[in-house]
């Protein structure tokens, strides 16, 4: 009765620590790269419109990577594809010579 819910869900199960920590990394990423890119703006562009673009530049590079990084987490990554080594070798037929 006084089992832990860690005890019981073996940690490669465990989907609500894999939200947890996909959220907190998206919302740290997006909240650094959004500073990082309004610093950056701030430094190199002159125009409110550019600046602004830096901005979301930042905050798209850090959705971009936390995406990256949870779909990795919860074993599902969409940027690689199943490669196999069959359908890489070219094919080749051979004929019988009578």
């Amino acid at each position: 009765m006084g089992e832990n819910k860690e005890e019981l869900i073996p940690q490669k199960y465990d989907v609500d620590a894999k939200w947890d920590a996909c959220l907190d990394l998206t919302v740290r990423r997006f909240v650094y790269s959004s500073f990082a890119g309004a610093f950056g703006g701030l430094l190199l562009f002159r125009s409110p419109q550019t600046r602004w673009a830096s901005i979301a530049f930042g905050a798209g590079v850090g959705i971009g990577s936390a995406y990256a990084e949870c779909s990795r987490l919860f074993d599902g990554s969409p940027a690689k594809l199943a490669q196999h080594k069959d359908s890489e070798a070219p094919t080749q037929f051979v004929q019988d010579s009578e």
